[in-house]
């Protein structure tokens, strides 16, 4: 009597030869001595490729890490053609890499990279599975763990995504130096729009003061010329006189010096002023 578990199917052999399959769970029986049993796993296994390298169609290198993962459904074909789950690895390892060779090598590696890596996986499995299926087995799924540049492609990629990178900071820099010129010529022209504006109204400005100025003094000149004469010499000896280091040499009957020389002659205020 043996037990049969749940997740196990057996096979029993007698002398070495299989004489039948029992997958259902249970207390089973066997002739003791003559017959003996193999037991196999129901459930899905895993296997775990060696790395590999493989070639895509516009010959780049690409270093894989697949797995696979299967199922055993005829343990009499299974027993028969691999034995155990070691010769079914090395079968399986030798149909995978062939798949992915022939596959992954009719696809640009940029392919990969893309919405198109799950079809091309299925395409993998579907051409796994079919050779798979006389060892009893079915290939559930194939997939790549990783998948690598080779070293020295990877250092040219790196380089060269270094040198782009590069490229574009230039590139941004001159951009940000045109943009920075074009922003100060800007502004520079608007200061002197901006000061010739301001010079403009100013010198205005001091045009209609002037103006102003001097219809101020026309105004009291002809109200009271004498006055207004007597007012311009006071100003004129303030703004000579007012420094001690001033010498002046003038004439004492110089028309500078009237009003000091007589004066009496200092004009009275007018009214109208």
């Amino acid at each position: 009597m043996f037990v049969v578990h749940q997740v196990q199917q057996v096979l029993v052999l007698q002398f070495g030869d299989p004489k039948r399959v029992i997958k259902e769970p249970g207390l089973k029986f066997k002739l003791p001595l003559i017959q003996n049993t193999v037991d196999y796993d129901k459930r899905i296994l895993d296997y775990d490729l060696p790395v590999e390298e493989i070639i895509a169609s516009d010959q780049k290198r690409l270093v894989v890490d697949p797995f696979a993962r299967y199922k055993i459904l005829d343990p009499l074909k299974f027993y028969q053609t691999v034995r155990n789950e070691n010769g079914i690895r090395n079968r399986l390892n030798s149909i995978i890499i062939a798949a992915l060779r022939r596959v992954v090598g009719g696809v640009e590696l940029s392919s990969l990279l893309t919405d198109k890596r799950q079809s091309i996986m299925s395409d993998i499995r579907d051409e796994v599975n079919r050779e798979a299926q006389r060892f009893g087995i079915e290939v559930i799924d194939v997939r790549i763990r990783r998948a690598d540049l080779p070293e020295a492609n990877s250092l040219a990629i790196f380089d060269r995504m270094k040198s782009e990178r590069e490229k574009e900071a230039r590139e941004y820099r001159a951009q940000g130096q045109e943009a920075s010129k074009r922003i100060r010529s800007i502004a520079d022209r608007d200061k002197t729009v901006i000061l010739a504006n301001a010079s403009k109204k100013g010198q205005i400005l001091k045009g209609e003061g002037d103006s102003q100025s001097i219809k101020i003094y026309a105004n009291a000149f002809k109200k009271d010329p004498e006055f207004f004469m007597f007012y311009r010499s006071m100003q004129a000896y303030k703004e000579s006189l007012s420094d001690e280091s001033t010498t002046m040499v003038l004439s004492p009957n110089s028309d500078f010096f009237k009003y000091f020389n007589n004066i009496l002659r200092i004009p009275k205020k007018s009214k109208n002023y």
